[in-house]
């Protein structure tokens, strides 16, 4: 019953994280590729749909937390506090640097999510690993 419980979790959070990508994949180039000239309102609208799907998915993935087993929960829970930890250091490290003007050039804001999904994997594969 566990086990199928957390494959239904599973499959919804996939869903939720694939129609997540799909509207910020939408609001990024809805306004260069598909309404062009730019309308402003029709940013605007993916942006919301945007905004509501990532609160959809935020809700979903919470229930995916409490489907899963106690161990595979504390598993992922140490994996995010790692994640959090890591952007919410380099974030402000590069904010406090580039105050002190220490940053020649800025840095395209995509690298801190990317950088944050590497280390969750690698944070949730050492958890697996320690644990297995």
């Amino acid at each position: 019953m566990q086990a199928r419980n957390e494959a239904k979790a599973s499959a919804r959070l996939v869903l939720w994280t694939l129609a997540w990508a799909a509207t910020v994949a939408l609001a990024k180039f809805g306004p260069q590729l598909l309404w062009d000239p730019p309308q402003r309102v029709a940013s605007w609208a993916a942006v919301a749909v945007n905004l509501a799907v990532g609160i959809g998915w935020i809700v979903t993935f919470t229930r995916f937390l409490h489907a899963l087993d106690e161990l595979q929960r504390k598993i992922m829970q140490d994996a995010l506090a790692v994640t959090l930890g890591v952007g919410w250091i380099l974030g402000f490290t590069y904010v406090v640097a580039d105050a002190a003007s220490l940053v020649t050039r800025d840095v395209d804001i995509a690298i801190l999510p990317t950088l944050m999904g590497v280390v969750f994997l690698v944070a949730f594969a050492v958890g697996k690993l320690r644990y297995r």
